[in-house]
């Protein structure tokens, strides 16, 4: 669980722990070694846009997968693949506990009913985890980078 939150904080700060590469760089208005602030302007339009979703998955070969598909459907931004993940929950009546990987998706909240179309057509869970979260802030630039990469 402490690796989820982890990687929920970069996702509101997510110029932590991600090296500047020259593509994230002109993708999220991070300041590259030259120098460039990139964009820092406040004005983000309305972050509600913005979701992060979440998807258990039973392994990461299951997960890797789908994370590329839904990048490359569009229906996601980026795709977070964090391994290591215990999920404690009742099923069928029985307690059970499984490791798993978690997806944290990037995605336009408008597309959120796709990709959990997507996944549960793709997903080998008989009821997949399929949630969503509106991102309340961010980093104006990546989220606008969010907006750009996942068509409305």
């Amino acid at each position: 669980m402490r690796a989820a939150w982890a990687a929920l904080s970069l996702l509101l700060l997510p110029g932590l722990g991600r090296r500047a590469t020259p593509a994230a760089t002109a993708a999220t208005g991070m300041a590259s070694a030259e120098g460039d602030r990139g964009d820092r302007g406040d004005s983000t339009g309305d972050t509600a846009e913005i979701s992060a979703a979440f998807v258990t998955c039973p392994n990461l070969s299951v997960a890797t997968e789908l994370a590329r598909a839904l990048v490359q459907q569009r229906l996601a931004a980026c795709v977070n693949i964090i391994p290591g993940v215990t999920s404690v929950y009742t099923w069928q009546g029985k307690l059970e506990e499984d490791s798993e990987v978690l997806l944290m998706i990037k995605t336009r909240s408008s597309r959120v009913p796709a990709l959990s179309d997507f996944v549960r057509s793709r997903h080998p869970y008989e009821v997949p985890e399929v949630v969503a979260l509106p991102v309340a802030q961010g980093n104006p630039p990546y989220l606008r980078w969010v907006r750009d990469s996942v068509p409305p």
